[in-house]
């Protein structure tokens, strides 16, 4: 199973990547978490420790691994490099472990934006493309807002699109916007998650916003997320009985 997890900023995506990647590492399976936001915030919402959260080095940033594997020195120009690189072993060398959860950290590529064809760039979407297609690991990845890192023959290996959406005019046309390009990718299966239900009135928007058939669960607001993100622990920890069995008939949905 190979889970893409994407949204709107703040509609609490890391949150349900991280709370979906630790129920399954709880039933047994062999759980690869990748963190590919900019705005890395998996790792808290796992409830790994600030100390190792400050001591992880994203691949982006692993010069030395990156120009190994590529051949080409990094925020160079003009350069030939390789646009296969090796990287089938570098999540089992480069991940953090944490409650069954193996994390990867992709980082920014800070010269050139993130479409640049540049060595750090390269080896991010290989990592990507092995990840979904090489390994077989329940993979959850965390996305910026929107499917940057997916590329056409990466989206035939993703069991599943996840779109997070709030109660909100912007959260749907984010929806709309992701949801129509993961389809002119070819990436067929694409599901709704809506996130900080408060009301009723919420719940009808987001019912009346996106696509029905593609909605999979509905997740009352809860300070609980709130308070576990400000004292460091996961995403998981204290939840009540409902959220804790509507997340659990998520991944059952999924899986």
């Amino acid at each position: 199973m190979k889970i893409a997890v994407t949204g709107k900023g703040g509609v609490g995506k890391s949150t349900i990547t991280a709370a979906l990647a630790l129920l399954a590492a709880r039933q047994g399976k062999k759980v690869l978490a990748i963190d590919a936001d900019p705005d890395a915030n998996l790792a808290s919402a796992l409830g790994i420790p600030l100390a190792a959260q400050k001591a992880i080095v994203t691949i982006a940033a692993h010069k030395r691994l990156i120009e190994e594997r590529t051949g080409a020195k990094v925020q160079q120009y003009g350069q030939i490099f390789k646009l296969n690189p090796e990287v089938a072993d570098i999540a089992d060398a480069y991940a953090y472990r944490h409650q069954g959860v193996a994390l990867l950290v992709l980082g920014a590529v800070q010269a050139g934006g993130t479409g640049c064809a540049c060595p750090e760039n390269v080896l991010l979407r290989a990592l990507v493309q092995d990840a979904v297609l090489g390994r077989d690991d329940v993979l959850f990845m965390d996305m910026e807002p929107g499917i940057e890192h997916l590329g056409r023959a990466t989206a035939r290996g993703v069991s599943a699109l996840v779109i997070v959406v709030e109660p909100g005019q912007r959260a749907i046309e984010s929806y709309k916007r992701i949801a129509g390009m993961a389809s002119d990718i070819g990436l067929g299966n694409i599901v709704v998650i809506g996130n900080k239900v408060r009301s009723p009135e919420d719940e009808a928007m987001i019912i009346g916003g996106v696509e029905k058939a593609r909605l999979i669960g509905l997740i009352p607001y809860t300070e609980r997320f709130l308070a576990n993100d400000r004292d460091g622990r996961s995403a998981l920890d204290d939840l009540d009985d409902e959220i804790s069995t509507l997340l659990a008939d998520i991944l059952q949905s999924l899986l």
